[in-house]
């Protein structure tokens, strides 16, 4: 039976496996073993920066390569502590923390300088971490004993672990969920998923079920309805839903899965196998495998861009990084790296609005309103203009919710931001605080009421909005005139602009009004018209006249 490194013995034995070669022999609770080194795959998070940066932690150099994609190659070395095992990068991109498992460390790199500004001790042979969304925790798992381990809780604004959580036996992975409530953390040895609450840094359930077998790694989906286990054990990855932590299909991937990443789309996962030198490509949506990708010898870490585009792969045999196109599922390029590349990471990318469901209210505000768009996890703050909403709440990554605040009429952009950085204003991210109308002034009465007139003459529309906001409060192509049955109120032809007289839209500051002078047709004698104004917080209102 072929198990990954760390299946028996001491703390001391874990340590020297997890350091070897790729295939060493152990002797443990089942007999002679063959053992190939998987690593626990990094919760990376994606880059706000334009210059990208992909950090990989080589185990036997005691490195971390800085890979540039710009131009496609290494731009720094950095000496860590010893035999790092995971790297994950915080959510403002500012800081790398790399796990050395020899040390018992945490390596903290500072991105801007590219150099090591402290170093964290944290459990016994720690490996798998991954920060929370808005960046104010880094979660570490580590070997407690035989059958217990930890996951310590540090606190980045002090670099301090603050209290450590008990989980399964040798915890190898972990993810945190977009709306950063629950860890998940994969116990190789028994076989379970371990379900942190975050609020209270307490065990909240330990997901058991044959269909998992000695996790390796975790992912969430960026909707954080599924958890993805790449189990080791039986060469498959389990699906399970967090609405009930329960397995919910099983997907067959190649031998020895070893690390899982999700697309920033949710749409496909990829598996690294380890005794294949491959990675399965996975159709989310139906939970099969549509692709296999031939990448470098023994395959461990998988990173999917958050970005988009592309997927990195560390191949801890070759030295290599394989990096593949994902919209061909090929490798484009193959780079070297130092000794025994094991774990990837990325910064987060910053946050984009492709739109706000129900979005127009009231000036008051207090409504609240759906953001949605992608990498929206760890929100801080919405804008609605330049004020902040007063409440915001993170379902996923691609949908947060957001209480209105108080606001003048009119359309205003809402940004989100998060520790990677702001969105960009666009057309797709905007929001309509309606405007007080009060109504048509005298002497228009309102609908349903009939005002009578002559036609031919000049009408002048009299309306207030609660004060002065400039000329173009009316709408593109309003005011509108449409011909009507005088009894039944049916259109009966489709509605024409009108035309202004006296100079069209004006604001008089002496009764807080604006005014619009409606110069009818001398053709509407004898007809009914309906007169349409057309604000630019999309309200429409209308008054009802009869011509003679």
């Amino acid at each position: 039976m072929a198990v990954p490194h760390g299946r028996a013995g001491s703390p001391g034995r874990l340590r020297r496996l997890r350091h070897r070669a790729t295939v060493v022999s152990a002797a443990g609770a089942l007999g002679a073993l063959t053992v190939l080194v998987p690593v626990s795959s990094a919760h990376a998070a994606p880059e706000t920066t334009a210059h990208r940066l992909v950090y990989i932690a080589n185990s036997r150099a005691n490195s971390v390569t800085a890979y540039d994609p710009s131009t496609a190659s290494p731009v720094a070395t950095i000496p860590v502590g010893a035999y790092p095992q995971a790297v994950a990068v915080s959510p403002d991109g500012s800081q790398a923390y790399v796990v050395n498992n020899g040390s018992s460390t945490i390596s903290v790199i500072d991105t801007a300088s590219g150099t090591v500004a402290s170093t964290i001790a944290v459990g016994r042979l720690p490996g798998p971490v991954t920060f929370s969304p808005d960046g104010t925790r880094a979660y570490v798992g580590h070997y407690v004993s035989a059958r217990m381990g930890g996951v310590d809780v540090i606190d980045t604004a002090t670099r301090t672990v603050t209290t450590t959580v008990t989980v399964g036996s040798q915890p190898f992975g972990i993810a945190v969920a977009p709306d950063g409530a629950h860890a998940y953390v994969a116990n190789l040895i028994g076989g379970s998923v371990s379900v942190i609450d975050t609020a209270t840094n307490s065990l909240s359930e330990t997901i058991t079920d044959s269909r998992i077998w000695m996790p390796t790694a975790v992912a969430v989906s960026p909707d954080g309805s599924r958890v993805y286990s790449a189990n080791y054990g039986t060469n498959t990855v389990s699906v399970i839903e967090t609405a009930t932590n329960a397995v919910t299909g099983v997907i067959p991937v190649g031998t020895g899965p070893g690390s899982v990443s999700i697309a920033p789309d949710g749409a496909h996962a990829y598996v690294t196998n380890q005794y294949d030198n491959t990675v399965s490509v996975i159709d989310t949506a139906t939970s099969t495998v549509t692709g296999t990708v031939p990448v470098g010898g023994t395959p461990v870490g998988v990173l999917a861009d958050p970005a988009g585009g592309v997927a990195y792969v560390a191949n801890s045999h070759d030295g290599t990084l394989s990096v593949i196109d994902t919209a061909t599922d090929s490798v484009t390029r193959t780079v070297a790296t130092g000794s025994s590349p094991y774990s990837l990471a990325v910064a987060p990318v910053a946050p984009t609005v492709t739109g706000v469901r129900s979005g127009h209210g009231p000036d008051a505000g207090g409504n609240t309103v759906t953001i949605v768009g992608a990498h929206l996890a760890g929100a801080r703050a919405v804008l609605f203009g330049a004020t902040p909403a007063t409440g915001v709440t993170v379902v996923n990554d691609g949908t947060l919710r957001a209480t209105v605040p108080a606001g003048a009429g009119g359309t205003v952009d809402v940004r989100v931001t998060t520790p990677a950085g702001t969105s960009a204003a666009s057309v797709a991210g905007r929001y309509t605080y309606a405007y007080p109308f009060s109504g048509f002034r005298p002497p228009v009465a309102n609908s349903p009421a009939v005002n009578r007139m002559h036609a031919g003459r000049a009408v002048p529309m009299k309306f207030a909005l609660g004060g002065d906001f400039g000329p173009n409060v009316i709408a593109r192509d309003y005011p509108v005139a449409q011909h009507v049955d005088c009894t039944t109120g049916a259109p009966l032809d489709p509605p024409v602009p009108t035309t202004a007289g006296d100079g069209a839209l004006s604001y008089d500051l002496a009764d807080g009004g604006y005014h619009y002078v409606w110069k009818t047709d001398r053709a509407y004698a004898g007809t009914c018209q309906v007169f349409t104004l057309g604000l630019n917080d999309g309200t429409l209102h209308t008054a009802l006249f009869q011509f003679s």
